[in-house]
C-alpha cells in the first residue's frame, strides 16, 4: 500500500515567535539579516516561515528545495516583486532585475559578451589594470602605510568592468577621489535599503540619504551617457564594423527596427553590469584577503605557485598562464563557501505551487538561504576548515564535496552570466597578490563585521602589505 504523503501549509512549519500585527519585525536588522535568519536555520531547521507584519516569508537552505526554486524560472518564480519597481526607478532594471519576456533577450546578450572565448581577448586590458592595482600597494609598501581594501578592490573591479563591457577605461586606480566608484558605493545600498523597506517614503518625501543618492544617479547617468555618445560616435564612423563590446552590441540591438529595446534599457543594462561588477566580485575577493591575512603559511604556497607559473614576471603574462592558476580559483571559491556575498536569494512564488509537499501560496517571499548548505558536513568534508585543494581537479570524483550546495552564483536558467569574467579577475588578482605581496591585518580582524547590503560585504578591511622578492 502507497503511504499518503501529507501536504504542509506555511502555517506548519516552524516559526519564531511573533508579536501580533508586527511580527517577527523588531528582531530584524536589515544590515544583518542574513545573521538572524542563520540563526533562525539553526535552530528551527532547514525550512521555516518568519512574519513581517502578517506576512508569511518561507526561509528555506534546503539544497533540493532551492534548485526546484531556482530552475523554476522565469515560470514559477521571480525575484522578490519590490525589487523590479525598486530598479526602475533609479534606471537599473537590467538583466538582473527584469522578469518575463523581456528579461530572455537582455540575457542573450550579456551572455555573447561574457563567454570564455570573449574573456580571452579581454586578456591584456585585465592584464593592464591588475598591473595598476599591484603599482597602487606597492605605493602602501614604500611608504610604509596600511591600505583599504575595499576601495582598491572596487576601484579594480570598474576599471576593469567598464573596459571589456563599454571599452572604456576610465582608471579610477589612478583618479582622485571624485572616481565614479565613490557614486556606486552610494547607489548599491541605497539599492538594498529600499528593496527592504517597509514603507516607500521616498516616493512621497525625501531624506538627505535620498538627495546623496539622487545626486549619484546623476553623476553615473553622465558618465553612462557619455560612454554611450562615444560607442554612438564611433558607429556612425564606421557603420559596417561588427560590435567590438557589449554596448555597441546593445545600440545596435536598439536600432534594429522593432527591436523592443530602448534606450532606458540600454542605461539599464549599463548600470546594472556597472553595480555588479563592481560590488560583487570586489566583495568576494575582500573577503578572500581577510581569510589570507591569518592564514601566513597558505600566503607562502600560494607565492610558490604563482612564481612557478610564471616565473620572474610579476603577473600572468598570457592568458593560458590563467589556466594554470587552479589553486587561486580555489582559494576564491574556498572563501566564497565560507564568506558568500550572496548569502540570501529573493525569491517570490508566480503562482500557487507545491513544492517538497510544501503548499505555497502565490505571492509569498521564498529566501534561499546559501551559506548553512556549504558549512555542512554532509556536502562539504571538514567544512569548517579553509581547504582551497577541494576545488583542485575533478570535482565530481571528489569524496564529500557536493558542488550542488554552492549556489555563490545561482542556478537555473538564471545563472550569474558574469561567472566567468568573476571567476577570472579574482584569479588574476590573487596570484599577482600572492607574487608581490604578503598581507597582514592592520587592526584587530574582529573589527571587520558582516554587513548586508543587498550583498555581504565586510564592514572596514585595512590590510598591510609587504613585498617579496
Amino acid at each position: 500500500m502507497l503511504k499518503q504523503v501529507v501536504k504542509r501549509r506555511l502555517t506548519d512549519l516552524p516559526a519564531p515567535h511573533a508579536l501580533p500585527l508586527i511580527g517577527n519585525l523588531p528582531q530584524l536588522d536589515s544590515k544583518r539579516l542574513h545573521a538572524q535568519l542563520e540563526a533562525w536555520e539553526r535552530t528551527l531547521g532547514p525550512t521555516y516561515t518568519f512574519r513581517l507584519g502578517q506576512k508569511r516569508i518561507l526561509v528555506t537552505s534546503d539544497v533540493d528545495l532551492s534548485l526546484a526554486v531556482l530552475k523554476n524560472r522565469p515560470g514559477g518564480f521571480r525575484r522578490l516583486s519590490t525589487i523590479e519597481p525598486v530598479t526602475r526607478e533609479m534606471g537599473a532594471s537590467g538583466v538582473f532585475s527584469v522578469e518575463g519576456a523581456a528579461w530572455r533577450p537582455q540575457r542573450d546578450l550579456v551572455m555573447r559578451a561574457l563567454t570564455p572565448n570573449q574573456l580571452e581577448s579581454f586578456f591584456p586590458t585585465l592584464r593592464l589594470v591588475s598591473d595598476r592595482l599591484r603599482r597602487r600597494w606597492q605605493r602602501t609598501v614604500e611608504q610604509g602605510t596600511d591600505s583599504n581594501i575595499m576601495q582598491d578592490l572596487t576601484r579594480f573591479t570598474v576599471d576593469a568592468t567598464t573596459t571589456l563591457v563599454f571599452g572604456t577605461d576610465v582608471n579610477t586606480l589612478e583618479a582622485g577621489e571624485d572616481a565614479i566608484q565613490n557614486h556606486l558605493g552610494v547607489i548599491f545600498p541605497m539599492l538594498a535599503y529600499r528593496i527592504n523597506a517597509l514603507f516607500p517614503y521616498w516616493r512621497y518625501f525625501k531624506l538627505p540619504q535620498d538627495y546623496r543618492l539622487e545626486r549619484s544617479l546623476r553623476a553615473v547617468r553622465a558618465f553612462a551617457e557619455r560612454m554611450i555618445e562615444n560607442a554612438r560616435d564611433k558607429m556612425r564612423r564606421a557603420p559596417d564594423s561588427k560590435p567590438e563590446n557589449l554596448l555597441e552590441a546593445m545600440l545596435a540591438l536598439r536600432d534594429e527596427p522593432q527591436s523592443g529595446f530602448s534606450d532606458d534599457d540600454v542605461y539599464a543594462n549599463v548600470l546594472t553590469l556597472l553595480l555588479a561588477g563592481e560590488d560583487t566580485t570586489a566583495h568576494s575577493l575582500a573577503w578572500t584577503m581577510y581569510l589570507l591575512a591569518g592564514k601566513p603559511e597558505l600566503q607562502s604556497e600560494l607565492h610558490r605557485a604563482a612564481v612557478e607559473v610564471f616565473g620572474e614576471a610579476r603577473l600572468p603574462v598570457s592568458f593560458e598562464d590563467t589556466a594554470r592558476l587552479g589553486l587561486f580559483e580555489g582559494v576564491a571559491f574556498e572563501a566564497m563557501r565560507m564568506r558568500t556575498v550572496a548569502p540570501m536569494l529573493l525569491m517570490e512564488a508566480n503562482e500557487n505551487i507545491e513544492l517538497a509537499d510544501i503548499e505555497i501560496p502565490k505571492g509569498t517571499p521564498v529566501f534561499l538561504l546559501t551559506r548553512p548548505a556549504t558549512l555542512d558536513e554532509n556536502n562539504f568534508r571538514d567544512a569548517m576548515a579553509f581547504d582551497p585543494e577541494r576545488w583542485v581537479g575533478r570535482r565530481e570524483t571528489r569524496e564529500g564535496h557536493d558542488t550542488r550546495a554552492f549556489m555563490h552564483f545561482g542556478a537555473g536558467p538564471r545563472f550569474c552570466p558574469g561567472r566567468y569574467l568573476a571567476t577570472l579577475e579574482m584569479k588574476m588578482v590573487l596570484a599577482m597578490l600572492a607574487r608581490n605581496f604578503s598581507i597582514s591585518y592592520a587592526e584587530d580582524p574582529d573589527m571587520t563585521k558582516e554587513v548586508f547590503a543587498f550583498a555581504m560585504m565586510p564592514s572596514r578591511l585595512r590590510l598591510r602589505f609587504a613585498a617579496r622578492a
